[in-house]
């Protein structure tokens, strides 16, 4: 039935429809850009694991089809080492399962600094072309001099040997902090071992530099020594008995 918008009941009606009209519009937006969002952030992780891994994704191949092709995702309980297959690895987020209560619980030993840890994390099986596993590569995170400091650790197939590490993320001083990601700085941790003979976790960045033939040791920063000790105790934390120590020995044991 026609109405008259000229009057008050057809002014209202007039109003309903285009308020109704703008929230479908702003609501399908939001979609569109939520769906944007989902795969930027996928697409950036994808390009930081295969750099962590150190594989070269310089060349005519889109990075996404070397990921599908080289990189297994596994979505990893940090207690057990076992893997969780009913999630979507990609799409899981670490930060948000970190700080609700019922998916983390907080560090025994909180030597990064994180105050909660999400109960699952995300690792990655890299693969040569023969099928051969490259690398696994690892997240870490823990606190700098200001800020949370964001990376991959890259490990070779004997579980101890650092392939390559990446830090994506930071807040740290500018101009103090710009070092994690000089490739000159990471490089040097590469071919480091991260655990003694004992099994502990070694890994250390030295203040005043570290000695020649040290397995274990990087070159500290002049002027960043507690933006480089927030490194080393990432790793440590994060490769210890509350991080990935469980889910590294079935690897070793063949069992995942």
């Amino acid at each position: 039935m026609a109405f008259k918008k000229d009057t008050v009941v057809g002014t209202m009606i007039f109003t309903i429809i285009l308020c109704l009209s703008c929230s479908f519009m702003i609501t399908g937006t939001a979609e569109i850009l939520k769906e944007r969002k989902l795969a930027k952030k996928r697409d950036e992780l994808k390009r930081y694991v295969l750099m962590a891994a150190d594989v070269d994704i310089s060349g005519e191949q889109d990075f996404r089809q070397i990921f599908a092709k080289s990189v297994t995702p596994l979505l990893v309980e940090l207690d057990t080492g076992e893997i969780d297959t009913s999630s979507d690895v990609l799409d899981f987020d670490e930060r948000m399962a970190a700080i609700n209560p019922e998916t983390s619980s907080k560090p025994k030993k909180d030597t990064a600094k994180i105050k909660s840890r999400a109960d699952k994390a995300r690792v990655f099986k890299v693969f040569n072309d023969d099928g051969e596993l490259r690398a696994v590569v690892l997240p870490i995170y823990g606190k700098g001099l200001w800020s949370m400091i964001y990376g991959y650790v890259a490990v070779k197939p004997n579980f101890n040997t650092i392939e390559n590490v990446v830090f994506y993320e930071h807040g740290e001083t500018p101009g103090i902090g710009d070092f994690l990601n000089d490739t000159a700085w990471t490089d040097t941790f590469k071919g480091k071992q991260l655990f003694n003979e004992q099994g502990k976790v070694a890994f250390k960045v030295v203040k005043g530099g570290a000695k020649p033939g040290d397995l274990h040791g990087v070159d500290a920063i002049s002027g960043a020594t507690m933006t480089g000790r927030g490194v080393q105790r990432a790793i440590e934390f994060w490769f210890g008995n509350e991080g990935f120590e469980t889910f590294l020995n079935k690897l070793k044991a063949s069992e995942v």
